[in-house]
């Protein structure tokens, strides 16, 4: 059976594996169609995810059709189309037991720390999958990342009236934005790219946008959007340790920061940053069961329009050679969809 390997960064590779067999009870075999690439699969493939390990078949935004069931299994049957939830938890850990698997202590992410969907066919726990009757297989590869998202904008909790500021316009940025919208709060997004900040502008109608330059002029179009009081959720999804760490200084006085990207170094800043305006200092990981059917549910109903997204598309043959080229800003990509089977 055919897959795709990365052996270590910077080095994918066309392998033949076992085929998977028949699932047990409670799991269900499935064939995956499209997979999306996102900022884990990135910078595993640069070594510069603190959670990825090697040899990997990476693939964890999945739209996948079932194949066939295990006994005990009955929130799916073969010819399902689903999206996966690709969090492997123990249900047994101290988060477990409060119903935040999303944090399992012995958390195993498909694609990640054990082997995912970049392959024709997998095993996976059938609880893992969210089937639907109307999305494509490519919208329900796009859910894991909204499901990020909608996670990491439950954690900071804007509301109406609030002023919610979301650094990085990335996917996971961009799915932050989508729940941050339906909150009712003023929304700025912040990047370095001008060409991802009109994306926001055209697709989300986010009127008031900042370009980071480094310069110090970040500050004054701070203050100007919030009337001088800075930002009452500050989002950084980014997964660069310089801004995780001067995003505080957006933060407004009793205000919260959620960090959503991921980074191998040391943010540090100095104690009375934190201290003096009494900010909340959160970190957002993975997502709840619950979201993977809101987020359904949302684009099902047309609330989420998942078009803009897919900027780029590669077939599974292709991966080996187009991939660098993927991880380069300047290629635009805003989502790239792996099309593994048809």
């Amino acid at each position: 059976m055919k897959a795709i390997q990365l052996l270590e960064p910077k080095n994918f590779q066309h392998i033949e594996i076992d085929d998977p067999g028949s699932p047990g009870p409670g799991h269900a075999l499935v064939r995956t169609h499209r997979m999306g690439i996102c900022g884990t699969d990135i910078s595993g493939y640069l070594g510069k995810m603190p959670f990825f390990s090697y040899p990997r078949i990476p693939g964890h935004e999945l739209g996948v059709e079932v194949l066939e069931v295990g006994d005990g299994v009955t929130n799916v049957a073969a010819g399902d189309r689903c999206s996966v939830e690709p969090y492997m938890n123990c249900g047994e850990c101290y988060p477990c037991r409060k119903g935040q698997g999303n944090c399992c202590e012995k958390l195993n992410v498909i694609g990640v720390m054990i082997d995912g969907g970049l392959c024709e066919r997998f095993l996976i726990r059938a609880e893992k999958l969210h089937a639907s009757t109307k999305l494509s297989m490519e919208q329900l590869a796009l859910v894991e990342t909204l499901a990020i998202g909608c996670h990491a904008n439950d954690r900071g909790n804007p509301g109406p009236g609030d002023h919610a500021l979301i650094i990085g316009a990335g996917p996971i940025g961009l799915a932050t934005l989508e729940f941050a919208r339906l909150t009712g709060a003023s929304i700025t997004v912040m990047d370095m790219n001008p060409e991802r900040l009109e994306f926001c502008k055209n697709n989300y109608n986010i009127d008031h946008t900042i370009q980071f330059k480094g310069d110090g002029s970040e500050m004054e179009q701070v203050l100007a959007a919030t009337n001088g009081d800075k930002f009452a959720v500050v989002t950084d999804a980014t997964g660069s340790h310089h801004s995780m760490a001067n995003a505080l200084t957006y933060v407004a006085h009793t205000g919260s920061l959620v960090y959503v990207g991921i980074t191998t170094q040391e943010v540090s800043f100095r104690h009375t940053i934190l201290h003096k305006p009494e900010i909340t200092l959160k970190a957002s990981r993975n997502a709840l069961p619950a979201d993977f059917g809101r987020i359904i549910g949302l684009i099902e109903e047309g609330t989420i329009d998942t078009d803009p997204w897919i900027t780029h598309r590669t077939r599974f043959e292709d991966v080996v050679g187009e991939f660098e080229k993927l991880t380069k800003p300047e290629t635009g990509v805003i989502k790239a969809i792996i099309e593994v089977a048809n």
